[in-house]
């Protein structure tokens, strides 16, 4: 199968079509897909689903994906991958943002706008977008940047939708709370202790545990861990970050106590892991 690389930190590209314009292919970059026009059927990882405008889907670098056109349709694609993430053109808290789209992206396929409000919005900052790479006007690479950022912010909070499957709009506020708030500090191992967490939602550290694992179907202990270790591992599969920069980062004590968690989830060290990822390229 095909697989597509980047070779700048973003990219924007939109293009009107017919026909398929590829076959199932693989990226080893993020992909950001809006239908501003048309009808048909995209392929993800063996799901068959029908588009239409208005749609936003995201598609992983470990995603199969096609399209197969109905309808005459107009596809908006924005691209980015590890090197925007990790440049100044992004706020700290905007890369915490995308790390949590980066965690949760492994939905189940479909249409990732879950905010009514934010479908309007969305199609204003595309056809921004499209008019500002378009006309090359005055500013246009600072106007197309802040765009950007906005996007992902809004995706970002569509993404947040996507809790835990126990979790829904009917779900208790303040386990939605908790979760977003365990996401937010989970660099700072301080700040995601229980003893922490249940001194800033007023709950006692006995019934934290029960009330987790009621609405999530995961102890706290467990979530966390299944987090953190979404985040070693993605640095190691899309990033050149050395193993000391993620230990300082993600708030491990040493490379040792990171090769021991690391070990303790996956069998493997986190240099092992990233050498067999080589060795299947």
């Amino acid at each position: 199968m095909k697989r597509e690389h980047l070779y700048e930190p973003f990219e924007i590209v939109y293009k009107t079509s017919d026909e398929c314009p590829k076959l199932a292919h693989q990226h080893s970059f993020f992909e950001l897909i809006y239908i501003h026009a048309g009808t048909g059927i995209q392929y993800i990882n063996g799901h068959k689903l029908d588009y239409k405008a208005g749609q936003l889907f995201l598609i992983t670098p470990q995603d199969s994906h096609s399209f197969e056109i109905t309808t005459t349709s107009s596809f908006f694609f924005l691209r980015f991958n590890d090197i925007y993430i990790k440049s100044n053109a992004l706020q700290s808290e905007n890369i915490q943002r995308l790390e949590y789209i980066l965690h949760n992206a492994n939905h189940k396929p479909g249409c990732i706008m879950k905010n009514i409000t934010d479908k309007s919005l969305v199609r204003a900052i595309i056809e921004s977008l499209i008019a500002e790479v378009s006309n090359k006007d005055l500013y246009e690479k600072e106007m197309t940047q802040q765009l950007v950022n906005t996007l992902i912010v809004v995706v970002a909070r569509n993404i947040a939708k996507r809790l835990p499957e126990r979790i829904n709009e009917n779900t208790d506020e303040k386990i939605v709370s908790i979760l977003q708030y365990i996401q937010a500090n989970i660099y700072e191992p301080d700040k995601v202790r229980t003893e922490t967490i249940c001194n800033i939602f007023g709950i006692s550290e006995n019934y934290l545990g029960r009330y987790f694992k009621k609405h999530t179907g995961h102890t706290l202990q467990s979530y966390i861990s299944n987090y953190k270790l979404s985040l070693v591992t993605h640095r190691l599969k899309h990033s050149n970050m050395r193993i000391n920069e993620i230990v300082a980062e993600l708030g491990f004590t040493d490379e040792s106590h990171l090769n021991k968690f690391f070990r303790q989830q996956t069998g493997v060290s986190p240099k092992a892991y990233r050498k067999s990822l080589v060795a299947v390229e």
